[in-house]
């Protein structure tokens, strides 16, 4: 499994979400929406310091992750998060 975040998708997490070096995103599971991955469950976002990391990687000075709990999600494949200029919203591959 490996986690990458482009560094147009790192500017918009400090724009959005003001995060700064020092910060962690923690991306979760969570029921309900759309997913190329899970079938009935998307990713949710959070800007919190990790309990039990499963998976991660550290960009600009932030740590982006996934619990260890949550990694079933990614069913041992790579996610990447994107932005999505033209939306101006970030996707996740």
């Amino acid at each position: 499994m490996k986690l990458t975040i482009d560094p147009a998708a790192i500017q918009w997490f400090r724009k959005e979400m003001d995060i700064k070096q020092g910060d962690a995103v923690r991306f979760f599971a969570r029921m309900g929406g759309c997913s190329t991955v899970q079938s009935g469950f998307s990713l949710g976002i959070a800007k919190e310091q990790p309990k039990e990391i499963g998976v991660s990687t550290e960009e600009d000075g932030i740590t982006f992750f996934i619990e260890k709990e949550d990694v079933w999600y990614l069913d041992n494949s790579e996610l990447t998060v994107t932005y999505n200029a033209e939306r101006d919203e970030i996707e996740f591959r």
